[in-house]
């Protein structure tokens, strides 16, 4: 059976820029397409020529693309002038890129009242728009802005731009739901009255989030005769984003009926890259990956009950709706008080004489105040611990932290960290002392200043993540802190360490960090 081919168009770069606190640099932007590109998007969006210096200069040196169609986007020229006359258009149709996409009004309200022109110049720009685009020798795609709720208000006037756009020359009409208010079978029954009036036209889909709908829509869309479908990694977007293409991918690729109905530009090799292309974006935008996503985050594919884990074992289908390989994750299943000797025997860091001891020290530490849910890496030490197969790296003899403030010259205070530390590394004494802007950072600089022979393994280790929760209340609290990690080879873990002392519980989860990283990069004893 002949698969009909669906095109996936990726707007991380624009739309995804428009997320509050993420700000792309020229690099940032190319890194991204690079990785879209090889993952095997068709079309990468790169930004609106001329709106912005970032964008203006990421044009300016096309990323070199082997796959997807590098794509410049801008909007439908201004009414009372010409397409040729109109400065903020032609900087788009003049950007190095293969396909141009424009934005245009086509709900009869935008135009009335935003545009605050007649419906007949909205019809006129959007076609003069188009026609600029095929002369520069561009493939002309048009996002039709505010469809559905223009549809919904005013279906004539909402087909009569999209029938514009397309006469003019437009390879794709993509319906937007632009304020991601449109139900999916809302979104299922318009795009079906507009593929049986417009027969001859390609449609695309465009979704936003903001009913946490936007695959939804986007599938339903399909269903009813669109054939290109726009997201971006990770869901990024401005309010609640986009549609996430970490979900979409996969969904259209591994579930039916699409998967035996279609196929896309992403081969299945190329979807196991995916985790691994979701993670690039986060690192790169320095945000901590969702660990709820679904399919790529960390805990799509977690077992944590002992039940679970012994089903799972024996039939992973049974809690796992694909194998985790297939989008490049994998099964992780935490030992907790919750578990049973199956989660140790799985994670095969101990045999069966040695899960039911592993697993007590577990429930006895978790009942102290530990928690290895979210920190596998301890968990990891002290199953090696338990079974004497650790390395002993370094001996921690004594450390110190000071803490003082001094008002400036403005007035204020400021504050400052000092920490000293002495270790034992391989028979000779090492001491350090680091400073920083609070307690855990002078000793997170302390502790890895100097290492002596291991200091090679730890120049890519770096803090990402620092989280502290007190468990008892009190002058004397229990307190938690969980800290997570990341080297340059793009590997995350956690550590966790308890004590009365906040101090002490981080100094205690930074060691088991350092010690994670040595024993898993084979350092010798």
């Amino acid at each position: 059976m002949t698969r009909e081919r669906l095109y996936i168009f990726d707007t991380t770069l624009r739309d995804g820029a428009q997320t509050q606190g993420v700000d792309f640099s020229v690099e940032d932007k190319r890194q991204i397409a690079l990785a879209l590109d090889q993952l095997g998007v068709d079309y990468i969006e790169g930004g609106w020529p001329g709106a912005n210096p970032t964008d203006t200069a990421f044009f300016e040196k096309a990323p070199a693309l082997t796959h997807a169609r590098f794509t410049a986007f801008g909007m439908t020229k201004r009414a009372g002038r010409s397409a040729a006359n109109d400065p903020a258009l032609a900087q788009v149709l003049d950007a190095d890129a293969r396909a141009v996409c424009l934005v245009g009004k086509t709900s009869d309200y935008q135009v009335r009242v935003a545009l605050e022109i007649s419906l007949e110049e909205n019809l006129d720009n959007i076609a003069r728009s188009m026609e600029a685009i095929v002369a520069k020798g561009r493939e002309p795609l048009f996002d039709a802005e505010h469809f559905f709720d223009g549809y919904k208000a005013n279906p004539d006037y909402a087909l009569s731009c999209l029938k514009a756009a397309h006469d003019a020359g437009a390879q794709w009409l993509v319906l937007c739901d632009t304020n991601g208010g449109t139900m999916p079978q809302d979104v299922y029954r318009i795009v079906s009255d507009v593929k049986a009036k417009l027969p001859g036209a390609a449609l695309g889909i465009h979704a936003h989030n903001d009913t946490e709908q936007a695959v939804a829509v986007s599938l339903a869309a399909v269903r009813a005769g669109v054939r290109q479908v726009q997201g971006t990694l990770n869901g990024l977007g401005e309010r609640c984003g986009n549609a996430n293409l970490c979900a979409l991918l996969p969904n259209l690729m591994l579930k039916e009926p699409f998967a035996s109905q279609f196929e896309t530009g992403v081969s299945r090799e190329s979807l196991a890259r995916l985790t691994h292309v979701s993670r690039l974006l986060d690192e790169t935008i320095n945000r901590a990956p969702n660990r709820y996503a679904a399919y790529v985050g960390a805990s799509a594919f977690t077992h944590k009950g002992g039940l679970h884990v012994s089903a799972v074992v024996k039939s992973p289908q049974t809690y796992e709706h694909v194998p985790p390989e297939a989008v490049g994750n994998r099964r992780t299943m935490p030992v907790s008080a919750q578990s049973g000797r199956a989660n140790v025997t799985a994670t095969g860091l101990g045999g069966k004489d040695d899960a039911g001891r592993i697993l007590e020290d577990v429930k006895r530490r978790e009942y102290e105040g530990y928690s290895y849910d979210d920190a596998a890496a301890s968990f990891e030490l002290l199953a090696l611990r338990r079974q004497k197969t650790l390395p002993r790296y370094f001996s921690v003899e004594q450390f110190s932290v000071t803490v003082e403030s001094m008002r400036g010259r403005d007035g204020a205070l400021a504050s400052r960290s000092r920490a000293a530390v002495e270790l034992m590394v391989a028979g000779e004494k090492i001491r350090s002392q680091g400073t920083g802007n609070g307690p855990v950072n002078a000793l997170d600089a302390a502790l890895r200043k100097d290492l002596g022979k291991y200091a090679p393994f730890i120049t890519d280790l770096r803090l990402v993540d620092y989280k502290v929760r007190i468990l008892t209340t009190g002058t004397e609290a229990v307190t938690r802190v969980t800290v997570e990690s990341a080297d340059g080879k793009g590997n995350r873990w956690s550590t966790v360490g308890v004590s009365e002392n906040v101090v002490d519980a981080s100094f205690e989860a930074l060691t088991d960090s350092i010690i994670y990283k040595l024993y898993k990069d084979g350092a010798k004893a």
